[in-house]
Order: C-alpha cells, then sequence, then structure tokens
C-alpha cells in the first residue's frame, strides 16, 4: 500500500505522515527530499513554483513509489499534491494508491506556518498554495484542527475500514 498524505504547506504533513508511518510500521518519505535544486532554490527565493517546475519532481517521486510498489512494499509520502493532474502523475503504475487529505481553514493554517520555519516554504507563499488546491474527491478526509493522535487514528481507520 502506498499512501500519500497531502495539503498545503502548514497542514501537518511532516508531522501527521511520520506518525502515520510509524502506525503503519512502513517507512516515510518526504516530498521535499525529491526537489532539484533548482526548485529549492526558487521556493527559498519565495517564487512559487510553476507545473513546468513540478514536473520533474512528479516524476522522481513516482518513479519511487512504482518501485516500491513493484516490490511489494509498503510506504507513506508526505507531498502537498495540490492539484489533481499531480496526484494522477504519482498515482500512475502504483496499484495500491491512497490518498490522505489533510485540510483546516486558512486562518488556522496560517498561524501554524507563522509559528515555524520551514526550510523550503516561506510563510508568503501560503496563500497561494490555497489557491492552487483542487480538493480530491475520493480520499480519506481528515480536519487537522484535532490533536495529532486523533487525526492518525482517524488516518489508519480509513486506510484499513
Amino acid at each position: 500500500m502506498i499512501v500519500v498524505v497531502m495539503g498545503v504547506s502548514g497542514s501537518g504533513k511532516s508531522t501527521i505522515g511520520p506518525a502515520l508511518a510509524r502506525a503503519l510500521e512502513v517507512p516515510y518519505l518526504d516530498a521535499d527530499d525529491f526537489h532539484p535544486p533548482e526548485n529549492v532554490a526558487k521556493m527559498a527565493a519565495g517564487v512559487p513554483l510553476g507545473d513546468a517546475d513540478r514536473a520533474p519532481w512528479l516524476a522522481r517521486m513516482n518513479e519511487r513509489l512504482r518501485t516500491l510498489d513493484r516490490q511489494g512494499e509498503s510506504a507513506v509520502l508526505g507531498c502537498s499534491a495540490l492539484k489533481e493532474r499531480y496526484r494522477r502523475v504519482l498515482r500512475e503504475g502504483v496499484r495500491d494508491f491512497r490518498l490522505v487529505y489533510l485540510h483546516a481553514p486558512f486562518e488556522v493554517i496560517s498561524r501554524r506556518v507563522a509559528q515555524r520555519q520551514h526550510r523550503y516554504m516561506p510563510a508568503s507563499l501560503l496563500a497561494s498554495q490555497f489557491d492552487t488546491l483542487e480538493p480530491p474527491d475520493e480520499a480519506i478526509s481528515i480536519d487537522v484542527s484535532q490533536p495529532l493522535e486523533r487525526c492518525v487514528a482517524l488516518a489508519v481507520s480509513g486506510l484499513r475500514g
């Protein structure tokens, strides 16, 4: 089973994703680790990425997910996956693909982002992520205004149910 934990920056991917991976006893992959250096430089400068920037990033992740799937291994990937076409690229060639969508109102996410430092995502880009977001139709949907333990329990229940 390949699980993609998705949502805008500050939705909890890097907190809930690893906790979910531990609960499922599978490896956690962070989408940030798949960005080419050019993307990292743009994001650090506060420049939003375009679709052309995201193409090699998505392809790298899909290659890793397909390899894991072919080997019969499971993993949790934390990835923004804001648009349906991005999720299609991630899903391509993966037999058991599951999506966990982390969401909360802008004000809640904005407060979280303001309270932390992220290696690639300055708070100034949050509005552009909400503008880009295409909420998924088929996903385990979790309101991350709830405590971490509850969010993880809901995700595990949804994946096993």
